[in-house]
């Protein structure tokens, strides 16, 4: 079975939406995949978790033109700019995306609940400042 990062899914639907080459809720549906949500925390302008169709229109209204996907390892931060908080939540999920433009990056918190055949996944995504650098 192929396994992707949910980050490289967001990181691509998200910038289909951005092109407008998909709308908000087909992205979100693709991203979601066969998890059970996907939610976004600490979005500037949000004082509580959102769905993704909402955090994708508002981060391509924060400026974002374009997402990136970081897959760091230990002794490896690949596509991490900083600052210290963001690099160590990334490399503890060894996935992030980074949102060019906007200085946002998002790191997934995976929660899994239910008995081994039936188990119910949800993300949340934590939005965090970056720099705005090359990594």
């Amino acid at each position: 079975m192929l396994s992707e990062p949910r980050a490289g899914r967001l990181a691509a639907w998200g910038n289909a939406l951005i092109a407008h080459m998909v709308s908000p809720d087909d992205a979100a549906v693709a991203i979601v995949g066969e998890d059970a949500v996907h939610r976004v925390e600490g979005l500037p302008g949000e004082a509580a978790p959102v769905g993704l169709t909402l955090a994708l229109g508002r981060l391509r209204a924060l400026g974002a033109v374009g997402l990136r996907i970081a897959l760091p390892a230990p002794g490896h931060p690949l596509g991490l700019s900083g600052p210290p908080e963001f690099n160590a939540r990334a490399l503890e999920a060894e996935e992030a995306v980074i949102c060019e433009g906007a200085a946002l990056g998002l790191v997934p918190e995976v929660y899994e609940a239910g008995p081994e055949g039936d188990v119910h996944v949800e993300v949340v995504w934590h939005c965090l400042p970056v720099r705005e650098a090359p990594p």
